[in-house]
């Protein structure tokens, strides 16, 4: 399944966070937990359409690194994997 997103909003995969305490212990990702604030931009929408009927083109592109506003994005699931959906406004910034 193929998840392709509608006007300006973005298909991100979220940012595997492994925390590492100070003596080098990898403490595994708990469902307690909040959400991260970075991913991958695997999909981006066509752009939104301004009020004077133009189309405003995304600034985004696959496989941008991004950090977004924490509460946001929406959560889903497709085939076991993890992903969420965004508008671009929320995207604050690209990791470069």
């Amino acid at each position: 399944m193929t998840l392709k997103p509608l006007s300006n909003h973005v298909i991100v995969k979220p940012a595997v966070q492994e925390e590492v305490t100070k003596s080098g212990i990898v403490l595994p990702d708990t469902a307690d937990k909040e959400r991260p604030e970075k991913g991958e931009v695997i999909a981006v929408g066509p752009g939104k359409i301004r009020d004077n009927g133009q189309l405003s083109p995304m600034s985004l592109k696959v496989g941008n690194q991004v950090v977004f506003k924490k509460y946001s994005p929406d959560e889903i699931k497709i085939d076991g994997e993890d992903y969420l959906i965004l508008s671009e406004d929320d995207v604050v910034a690209i990791i470069e």
